[in-house]
């Protein structure tokens, strides 16, 4: 296949590049800058500009474009672009589809389980309702950009967990653990969902050749709560784990990023995938930790 790459430098796009490429796939990277040679195309999101010939070119497109949620804090400057970055990456994208002469056949476009909002003691699938708060409402307008996508391309939004590897807000917890300043988060018994980075770049390779459209979880099979994953970071790591934050003062301290990302119980399930055939190379959050951990540091965000 030919592909379109937004966000092909990030955490997880420098290895799902590197994985498409190695399994005799043409990647062409959106930059927002002058490309530099046939692998790459020219856009600015922002501006709703791009080559939209480019679509005619290739048979998919995977968009991973969008401001990180694990930079901090949460002003409303930043929230503001966490929305608008997301928004208008998709659309920019979707109308670019629709002008093509031959659209892409699939559309591979991120999303997250913060669809689900806050939902202690519920067991959640793609067949769930969205939830509410300010990330679930983010996610929907998302979702929604991306289905403007045109009828005849297969669009698949992918709701990832906490990608699990050298990057991302993984890389923040091992900062803290390896600090040895690692604790209990509120009660600890809220569950976040999680997925290794080498499923979350094999999940992605299996949508491009599946059948599969609309949402899709990407989580690992096996739910996990937030005090087992941050326990089992600190024995792997041989530092200690006896702080504890409680609720009120990391809400007084993050706001809503304190509700959305770290006190939220999300228990998602990833039951499309698994139905799909596909089949994970971590089950448990504490393979997906030793595979990080043995990983090389990078400098991803």
């Amino acid at each position: 296949m030919r592909l379109l790459v937004a966000g092909a430098s990030g955490f997880i796009g420098t290895p799902l590049v590197a994985a498409l490429i190695a399994d005799g796939h043409e990647v062409v990277r959106l930059v927002r800058r002058r490309a530099a040679g046939d692998d790459e195309s020219a856009w600015s999101p922002t501006a709703g500009i791009i080559d939209f010939t480019v679509m005619d070119r290739v048979d998919a497109v995977v968009n991973l474009s969008g401001a990180p949620f694990t930079r901090l804090p949460w002003t409303k400057a930043y929230r503001s672009e966490l929305l608008g970055s997301r928004i208008a990456a998709t659309r920019t994208l979707a109308d670019a589809m629709r002008k093509a002469r031959r659209p892409p056949t699939v559309f591979l476009n991120a999303s997250a389980v913060g669809y689900y909002g806050d939902r202690p003691g519920e067991l959640l699938t793609e067949h769930s309702s969205g939830g509410t708060g300010y990330l679930a409402d983010v996610v929907r307008r998302w979702e929604a950009a991306a289905c403007l996508a045109p009828e005849e391309t297969r669009t698949v939004v992918f709701r990832s967990g906490v990608v699990v590897g050298q990057g991302g807000a993984m890389k923040r917890v091992a900062s803290l653990t390896r600090l040895g300043v690692s604790g209990r988060l509120g009660t600890g018994g809220q569950h976040w969902p999680w997925i290794a980075l080498d499923d979350e770049v094999g999940a992605l390779m299996h949508l491009l050749g599946s059948s599969l459209s609309g949402a899709v979880n990407l989580v690992g099979p096996r739910p996990s709560t937030a005090d087992r994953v941050m326990t089992a970071m600190a024995e792997r790591m041989h530092r200690p784990y006896v702080l504890g934050v409680p609720e009120r003062m990391l809400e007084i301290a993050l706001g809503r990023a304190a509700d959305d990302l770290l006190l939220a119980s999300q228990k998602v399930r990833p039951q499309r995938l698994i139905d799909d055939g596909y089949r994970f190379r971590h089950a448990t959050v504490e393979t997906a930790l030793d595979a990080m951990l043995s990983a090389p540091r990078t400098v991803s965000q």
